[in-house]
């Protein structure tokens, strides 16, 4: 039988009381567009997590100085440096697992240029630090190994302080600034990079050669790197292997016994983007589970009101049976009915799925990403439910008797 046949009667039948219908399509409404907007919220986190992570740099280690012991106090985590320069070169050459490892060291002081001075973050590192932060230049060049070689004084800015010390319009490249009354030359400027997963602004920055911060920004603890240690692994698949090759190193080299009392620390940023991940897809899923729950809760309605509308009509039923219709035939109309419910609730959930995704990115500055089959999955569940819910009325009204059917008042 073709069910196309009844579905302009369903039709008529659900426009006769369109508020019952409305609402009894309401839970269907709400469970698709709650099982969209959870997921597109979960897959939104998600997003801006990756992004965060690639904005850090790829397969990422950052070795820091550890706890310190003194006089039998125990100093917190990075109190004393104790990474040497010595132990930088070991890194290097001891491990086969890094691909790059680069020193960073920071000062907060102002830059100074013909129109106009900011302060930001003056950093030394070496040319190694920016393909491990995935980090390119924009215009100019970057610093080499001979500028460290010969201490030049030149220096690459981040879009935040070129736009504050330079202006807009200004190419600054082969300008001069000043930082804290030397003078340095502008070669370069670096890519946009936005902000952090913890909301700080990667670009208000500036990185001058290692050599000239140690000989006019670090002071004094020469022979210490009085900052940190990037390390850029091979591979993804090699991070973890890196990691323990630098901690058995640096532990060799500490002359450090026993491993619980480090004095030095080295941070896996890809097992904590990991958890991060993880948890955030525990959480899709249990957003998700909830969503599901309510759109079962509007399939029970559906059931319902469906029963109601057998009870309502059982003298239209027994009179359709009168005239020839048989039982599939009855059975087949309610069907259509709990599905054009179940269906039409699914677009306008999926309508609203949208909306609220759309609002809530908008709001936690997310990127807004619904997944195509997780909306064909809500969908054709919807349609599930009408099937599911929708056959035992069905089934109810085909079992009827015609003769006490149209005795029924």
């Amino acid at each position: 039988m073709n069910l196309m046949q009844p579905f302009p009667i369903a039709v008529r039948a659900l426009l006769r009381n369109k508020t019952r219908s409305f609402l009894t399509m309401l839970g269907v409404i709400i469970g698709v567009g709650s099982v969209i907007s959870m997921v597109a919220v979960g897959e939104g986190a998600k997003s801006s997590v990756s992004k965060a992570f690639e904005q850090m740099g790829t397969n990422l280690l950052i070795v820091t100085s550890g706890s310190t012991r003194s006089g039998g106090f125990m100093g917190g985590m990075g109190s004393m440096p104790t990474l040497t320069w010595d132990d930088l070169d070991a890194i290097r050459s001891e491990a086969p697992s890094v691909r790059y490892a680069a020193p960073l060291m920071s000062q907060k002081t102002s830059i100074v240029g013909e129109d106009g001075n900011w302060n930001t973050q003056v950093n030394g590192t070496t040319p190694e630090y920016f393909p491990i932060r995935s980090w390119r230049v924009a215009e100019g060049s970057m610093f080499s190994a001979s500028d460290i070689e010969t201490n030049a004084k030149v220096v690459v800015l981040g879009q935040t302080v070129v736009s504050h010390v330079f202006g807009t319009g200004v190419d600054p490249v082969g300008k001069p600034v000043r930082i804290r009354g030397t003078p340095y030359q502008v070669i370069g400027i670096l890519e946009k990079k936005g902000q952090s997963f913890g909301g700080t602004d990667l670009d208000d920055a500036a990185f001058v050669p290692i050599s000239v911060f140690r000989g006019k920004l670090q002071g004094g603890l020469q022979q210490f790197i009085t900052g940190v240690i990037f390390v850029g692994a091979g591979s993804a698949e090699e991070t973890f292997r890196a990691q323990n090759q630098i901690s058995s190193i640096l532990a060799d080299r500490h002359h450090i016994a026993d491993r619980a009392d480090d004095d030095f620390a080295v941070r896996n940023l890809t097992e904590i983007a990991s958890a991060r991940q993880q948890g955030m897809n525990t959480l899709t899923g249990l957003l998700a589970a909830i969503a599901v729950v309510s759109l079962l809760v509007g399939g029970i309605g559906i059931m319902n009101i469906m029963l109601v509308s057998v009870t309502e009509r059982t003298r239209e039923i027994g009179i359709r049976m009168a005239v020839g219709a048989r039982p599939v035939h009855i059975m087949a109309q309610f069907l259509v009915e709990a599905m054009t419910l179940s269906m039409t609730g699914g677009l306008l959930g999926i309508g609203l799925g949208f909306g609220v995704s759309k609002i809530l990115a908008d709001n936690l500055v997310w990127a807004f990403v619904v997944r195509s089959d997780i909306v064909a999955v809500a969908f054709l569940f919807s349609a599930a439910v009408g099937v599911v819910f929708g056959l035992y009325p069905a089934r109810k009204a085909m079992n009827l008797d015609p003769i006490e059917a149209l005795r029924y008042e």
